[in-house]
């Protein structure tokens, strides 16, 4: 599997990088959290675009990120407005939804953006394509926050992101019992051991999942979101007990 590189960082290749989540609801506040994130030890940043106010607002959504930009230096960013029906904090039509990001793609503000694959089945594949076409990395997503689906069913879906051509794939489940945890690991290290396989990101939500953000090294996850002040779902740690953690892990 080759790692996709953005700015400084190549995710699939080594421990995993650690991405932190921006939640604010205010362009200032967006701006001060980016700036503060510059001196934590974090490999990326996620700006949740559907925690901002005027994030429908296409040209603000875009000044903004054109904020982020100049705080972050040259810490990569994740853009991404997760829909309610995912997990996120607002809704957004469809319509809405593919102009946000194709803005946000041509500014060149962003290294990556995170495509709801399943949400927005009809649109996933044009909107992967606008985004690659912009040169910015596309990270096919999906996420469950009620269960975790089976096995077969996970694959199922991180196949399809592969279908679709995305460059990285993304898949978040909540567990309801152990066993859902070790459902998510097992089909997080079959995927990655097929050939022809992309880096992907799978986490199990919640405290019972915490060990699937940590071990991702050994079972293929390339990327695992720490908090640093709110958390963007429910189980991520802190960013500095994040790093702890993994440089004890790393294999």
């Amino acid at each position: 599997m080759d790692p996709v590189t953005v700015r400084n960082i190549k995710i699939g290749e080594g421990r995993p990088k650690i991405c932190v989540p921006i939640v604010e609801t205010g362009k200032e506040e967006i701006a001060a959290q980016a700036r503060a994130l510059a001196d934590l030890p974090l490999d990326m940043a996620e700006w949740r675009a559907d925690w901002y106010t005027d994030a429908k607002d296409c040209g603000k959504a875009v000044e903004t990120a054109a904020q982020l930009r100049e705080a972050l230096g040259d810490i990569p960013l994740l853009f991404t407005f997760r829909t309610a029906k995912e997990g996120g904090a607002a809704r957004i039509s469809e319509a809405e939804y593919v102009q946000l990001n194709t803005a946000v793609a041509r500014s060149g503000y962003a290294d990556l953006i995170d495509v709801e694959v399943c949400s927005f089945a009809g649109q996933a594949r044009s909107i992967i394509r606008e985004v690659q076409s912009a040169g910015v990395k596309a990270v096919a997503s999906s996420h469950d926050f009620d269960k975790t689906p089976p096995k077969e069913e996970l694959l199922g879906r991180l196949h399809y992101m592969k279908e679709l051509g995305a460059d990285i794939w993304k898949i978040a489940v909540m567990p309801n019992c152990v066993r859902d945890v070790l459902t998510l690991l097992d089909a997080t290290l079959t995927v990655r051991e097929e050939p022809d396989s992309r880096p992907v990101i799978t986490m199990s939500m919640g405290s019972m999942g915490t060990v699937s953000r940590l071990a991702g090294e050994v079972f293929g996850s390339s990327v695992t979101f720490a908090a640093a002040g709110k958390a963007s779902a429910p189980g991520q740690v802190n960013v500095d007990r994040m790093v702890q953690f993994l440089e004890t892990l790393h294999v």
